[in-house]
């Protein structure tokens, strides 16, 4: 009986071993499709799938808290950062606005004393225009100096008909003037010049204003004085009569 127990494998603390069975067809008898040896032993030892699914259900363990807060930190500090780039930026766009703005004010200054020397020159060839006296090569030159100051930025301003603004007209004279509404420049004895905002010269002219308020005051106080005469004389008459 001990040959028999050894010969059979079935001995204390032994498992019982049987035939191993091997499918080494090519052809699956199941799908009828070529089959590769892998296929084949993995049919034959249950193998395959199980083996990936074991491998899908393998836990992937929990992120450390210190590496969260490591990554939202660092979050932090990326939003940080761009703030601090967004600020510089907006600081350097100033700065350029700012430099452009004062570079166009000292051109302007430096024109502006330059044109301004030329402005006596500027009135003498008006002068003579008015009185055809710029004919010639004085014509040419004047108006070649014209020219190059209305090149500058040099304008010219103050027409007769246009109303009085004393930011830009100097008064001379104020003359009462009929049918006009509103202090008006009548006769220009000087022009005005200027370089874009920057006044050179205010224009010297002679202002019209309007009668027509003087005209109803002095109509006022006529039917003032009459009615004083008025009552003058009929006090008079009072006394008399006592």
């Amino acid at each position: 009986m001990a040959l028999s127990d050894e010969t059979n494998g079935t001995g204390d603390g032994e498992e019982p071993q049987g035939p191993v069975i091997r499918d080494n067809r090519r052809i699956d008898p199941e799908t009828g499709e070529v089959r590769t040896p892998k296929d084949a032993e993995e049919k034959a030892t249950g193998t395959g799938e199980g083996d990936a699914s074991a491998e899908e259900a393998v836990e992937v363990p929990d992120t450390p808290e210190e590496v969260v807060t490591e990554a939202i930190n660092a979050d932090e500090r990326v939003i940080e950062l761009t703030g601090d780039i967004k600020r510089v930026q907006a600081e350097y766009a100033n700065y350029r606005k700012r430099v452009e703005r004062d570079r166009v004010a000292v051109r302007e200054t430096a024109t502006a004393q330059v044109v301004g020397e030329l402005l006596p020159i500027l009135d003498d060839i008006g002068r003579a225009r008015q009185h055809e006296e710029l004919t010639g090569g004085f014509k040419a030159v004047g108006e070649a100096l014209e020219a190059t100051a209305t090149k500058l930025g040099l304008e010219r301003f103050a027409e007769a008909g246009e109303e009085f603004d004393p930011n830009l007209h100097e008064a001379l004279t104020l003359v009462p003037t009929p049918e006009i509404s509103v202090q008006t420049v009548i006769e220009v004895f000087q022009p005005g010049y200027r370089i874009g905002e920057r006044i050179l010269r205010p224009a010297r002219v002679v202002v019209g204003d309007p009668v027509g308020d003087a005209g109803d005051g002095a109509e006022d106080t006529g039917a003032a004085e009459t009615a004083d005469d008025a009552s003058s004389d009929g006090g008079e008459g009072s006394d008399d009569q006592k």
